[in-house]
């Protein structure tokens, strides 16, 4: 049998749908029907950079669906189940897996993504193709349930929402903090927006380049918020001097954190000069601009600089209770879907930013 499939085959071939036979299960497989995969900037820029190199792959490390089949090993799962892919695979037993942190092993790799080391887990060889298709196969470990009162469309994005939970434990916040988002109108922006009330969070900074956009962030969240967007000082003398000073008058005290998603982390840096004394700065946006503040400065002010990738298993299983719980409702996020055939439009929409989007997915 045979099914429709977004394909990466290298550098220097266009990506695009392609018709592919469908996995077969193995003894400890699970075969998902695919009924969502998220869309994420980050795996179509390292295409562009020539960087899957286990291509030719499915690319796609966001879905959910249904249990379609199990291999004969298979108890956790039956036909027919709810479930999500958690798609970082790991070695299992070194320090960083042992203790929760997964996601640092040395031989991570994400299904539909890519290998962050030069050695990935075997297994990546064969489970690399990812869910931007009509089935992706897993091995069971790396399937999670999902709850019944979470749609497919959210259970696809779990990963984006595992992430903000990732940098707003890694900022190690104290009970009343006030946060600074950086690109706050995107994906991981918005998820962490969602999930600040559950980290003690009392008042959010939200940076971003468009005025219209940042105002509708207003209406996803019951905390104080004020909004500072770049597009205001567009040709005036000093725009980077000018979104510093806003950012310091609105945090005379500091931010407790700033969370940087932005993978053009120059256009807001200047409002670093708004975190506060032993404020951490926590970065997950993929800038390749060196960082602007020298050592001294962040010895003066006793900041702490974290970089961060990925989440740990621990970190989606807790997205997944909030979610299930109905603690955490992000149902609103999801404003645009789009039918696996459209899969082309669908991400120029997405990595070109020409419209409004929060999370966009693609229903095969």
């Amino acid at each position: 049998m045979d099914m429709l499939a977004y394909r990466a085959n290298g550098a220097d071939v266009p990506a695009g749908l392609e018709t592919v036979p469908v996995p077969e299960c193995g003894p400890g497989d699970v075969l998902i029907k695919v009924k969502s995969a998220g869309l994420a900037p980050g795996v179509f820029t390292l295409l562009k950079m020539g960087m899957l190199h286990q291509a030719p792959t499915t690319i796609g490390h966001e879905g959910a669906g249904i249990v379609e089949a199990i291999g004969d090993q298979v108890r956790d799962f039956k036909v027919g189940d709810r479930v999500r892919m958690h798609p970082t695979m790991s070695c299992g037993r070194c320090k960083h897996c042992l203790t929760g942190v997964d996601q640092m092993c040395a031989q991570a790799a994400m299904v539909g993504f890519v290998a962050f080391g030069q050695n990935p887990v075997p297994e990546f060889r064969e489970y690399h193709p990812g869910a931007l298709a009509e089935y992706v196969r897993l091995p069971a470990r790396y399937v999670d349930p999902l709850p019944d009162n979470v749609s497919f469309d959210v259970g696809s994005k779990v990963q984006d929402l595992a992430n903000a939970v990732r940098c707003l434990k890694a900022a190690s916040l104290l009970p009343d903090a006030t946060v600074m988002i950086f690109a706050a109108t995107g994906t991981m922006g918005t998820a962490a927006i969602k999930l600040a009330p559950f980290f003690g969070i009392s008042r959010l900074v939200l940076v971003g380049r468009s005025s219209e956009r940042l105002e509708k962030l207003r209406a996803i969240t019951d905390l104080p918020v004020d909004l500072v967007a770049t597009d205001v000082f567009e040709g005036e003398e000093d725009p980077a001097a000018d979104l510093s000073g806003k950012v310091m008058s609105l945090l005379p005290g500091g931010a407790d954190a700033i969370l940087d998603f932005a993978p053009q982390g120059a256009n807001f840096w200047p409002a670093v000069a708004g975190l506060g004394t032993n404020g951490a700065f926590v970065h997950m946006g993929g800038a390749t601009q060196p960082f602007p503040v020298p050592l001294i400065g962040m010895l003066r002010n006793c900041w702490r600089v974290i970089a961060t990738r990925n989440n740990s298993r621990e970190d989606a299983r807790m997205v997944l209770e909030l979610l299930g719980s109905g603690r955490l409702e992000v149902d609103e996020l999801v404003t645009h879907r789009y039918p696996l055939k459209e899969a082309e439009t669908a991400i120029e929409a997405m990595t070109s930013r020409s419209q409004a989007m929060w999370w966009a997915v693609v229903n095969p």
